[in-house]
């Protein structure tokens, strides 16, 4: 298919889904102009469809490993019930300012609590058994962040981990320097033969795992 016609698929789906609502597209907006690599924001169809799965699943623990600028977050807390707790993890304290100035805009903001500093460090210190966990950060280290959050997830939990088709870069055989691709492929061999879980990758945007734990 032609560029064009990947864009007009796309515009007809955006059109054919719920609305992101005004804040999201404000955040959006904001993060476009003045925020580097505004391409890592999950977006409108990746956020309705985290959305989706807090509808279905209706967790009541979640862990999201890279906050970003919380444009996923808040999608995750439209979603979860109102008892619901969501830990976010976000290593670039430079992004607190921009994260806080949207949390605090929602009603949903007692549902979030933002961890500032090394997800390896942090998650340990977190006193949950997880329900969903989202997997946005380090594509070095996702085999790390997998190994460290398995025990902390439920029988019958959802890991999802972002990224991991990485533009098609996964097809490549990757030069040594290029770190994040390696990760990427790492992981997802590791998943591939992890007899403990069910998993499927979706061909959305640069790919979705999901990984249900047995």
């Amino acid at each position: 298919m032609s560029l064009e016609h990947d864009e007009a698929i796309e515009n007809y789906i955006l059109s054919h889904i719920d609305e992101e609502g005004d804040l999201l597209k404000q955040l959006n907006r904001d993060a476009h102009v003045n925020l580097l690599r505004p391409r890592m924001l999950s977006g409108h169809l990746q956020g309705r469809l985290l959305k989706m799965f807090c509808r279905l699943i209706q967790p009541k623990y979640i862990l999201e490993i890279g906050t970003y600028t919380g444009y996923a977050t808040l999608c995750l807390a439209e979603g979860a019930t109102d008892d619901a707790e969501i830990h976010t993890l976000e290593v670039n304290d430079e992004l607190e300012d921009f994260i806080l100035k949207y949390l605090h805009q929602t009603k949903l903001k007692d549902k979030i609590h933002l961890h500032i500093g090394d997800a390896m460090e942090i998650i340990p210190t977190i006193d949950c058994t997880f329900d969903l966990v989202f997997i946005d950060a380090n594509k070095r280290t996702y085999i790390e962040y997998y190994d460290l959050i398995f025990d902390k997830v439920r029988s019958g939990g959802l890991i999802i981990a972002d990224n991991t088709l990485w533009d098609g870069k996964v097809l490549d055989t990757a030069k040594p320097s290029d770190k994040q691709t390696i990760g990427i492929q790492k992981f997802n061999d590791m998943i591939a033969k992890d007899s403990r879980v069910e998993k499927v990758i979706l061909p959305m945007r640069d790919g979705l795992t999901l990984i249900w734990k047995k």
